[in-house]
């Protein structure tokens, strides 16, 4: 399963490495609402949160799908300015369309609302599959995409007011923290570039990221097998420290290649018994229960979502869902009518670390 960036015929040039403080944004919002995939900053979270004005928090919560599961596409540029101000600017030079279709993404990676051609803010049956989907995930997510439809532009407004308050909340005291450890980054990626090839810095983003054999086309490990094309605009590497682990690649139509690549380090993790480490070592032992999980990795799902993502039948899926939780790695809550899985991303991180502290002891 992976996305292939065609760049094919594409000037060494075109493939870019550069800092985005819009990007490290997100990657701080997605820390605030997703605490779990990064424990390395739990403490910072808790202190942001602790420090916030309540409408604030309010209104971060209110718009959390854009960055809690999925990062909406324009919240990644692909071109990074200088500063957040005028990174915000091109983004309000996005037409409704576009922002509205990338603001109704519901899940991570690219498994995205389809609209078959017809907008939602024009046609009413696209209109509606998008507020079936949005209620699907939460009654919160459903009141952001009824006002996101009904007015863009005073949603859009009150998005780029909240995030332009979190700079001085947090991100610049954050962003000053980070920016050496982007600059030092984007030193290496760029003289390898320069030196040894896109391959050479390829290589140094992550395992996950490869050149193709003939060198026409970026290979990057992802939940789902896709494609897309750099063409002239070239495709764009941002380096992030708040958002370890995770690789966010953009790649729908009509947007520019982006992959936002984590450089901070990962912290150590405890060992747990060698009993719990071998129930799940033997629940990891199926090939459809680790689809499962890469699905999950990108945020909280129904049985049913799940079943439909992977073409299986709901009781196939609840017999793994079962196996994986009795041995730890996902927790269940009900919103609703609706039962929600979450991956437990420490623990399975840990895995290899427990495994072996296990057979040292």
């Amino acid at each position: 399963m992976t996305l292939r960036i065609d760049i094919s015929g594409l000037p060494s040039e075109r493939v870019r490495f550069a800092a985005s403080p819009l990007a490290e944004l997100t990657a701080m919002l997605h820390v605030l609402f997703e605490p779990g995939h990064h424990p390395q900053f739990a403490d910072w979270a808790a202190d942001v949160w602790a420090g916030l004005r309540p409408e604030l928090a309010e209104r971060l919560r209110e718009a959390e799908f854009l960055w809690r599961s999925s990062q909406a596409d324009f919240l990644i540029p692909a071109r990074p300015r200088p500063t957040l101000a005028e990174e915000l600017d091109d983004v309000d030079r996005i037409d409704d369309e576009r922002y509205v279709t990338a603001a109704l993404v519901t899940t991570c990676g690219s498994n995205r609302v389809h609209f078959a051609g017809a907008s939602p803010l024009t046609d009413s049956t696209a209109r509606e599959r998008a507020l079936d989907v949005a209620q699907a995930r939460g009654a919160l997510q459903e009141a952001f995409a009824e006002r996101l439809l009904a007015d863009p532009a005073a949603v859009r407004t009150r998005v780029r007011h909240t995030l332009e308050e979190c700079a001085g909340a947090f991100f610049d005291g954050a962003w000053a923290g980070v920016a050496v450890q982007l600059a030092t980054d984007l030193r290496l990626k760029n003289e390898l570039l320069r030196r040894q090839g896109v391959g050479a810095a390829l290589a140094s983003v992550s395992g996950a990221v490869t050149l193709a054999p003939d060198g026409d086309c970026i290979i990057v490990d992802k939940v789902q097998d896709k494609a897309t094309a750099a063409r002239g605009a070239g495709v764009t590497f941002i380096p992030s420290v708040f958002g370890r682990p995770h690789l966010v690649a953009v790649h729908a139509p009509r947007w520019h290649p982006v992959v936002q690549y984590p450089v901070a380090e990962p912290g150590p993790a405890e060992p747990v018994s060698l009993e719990t480490v071998t129930l799940r070592l033997e629940a990891l032992a199926h090939p459809i229960r680790l689809r499962l999980l890469r699905t999950l990795a990108r945020g909280p799902h129904t049985t049913a979502e799940l079943a439909h993502f992977w073409e299986l039948s709901p009781p196939e899926v609840s017999r793994h869902l079962a196996v994986l939780r009795r041995a730890g790695l996902l927790t269940a809550r009900r919103h609703g009518r609706y039962v929600r899985y979450t991956l437990k991303l420490s623990d399975l991180a840990a895995l290899g670390t427990d495994l072996l502290s296990a057979v040292l002891r």
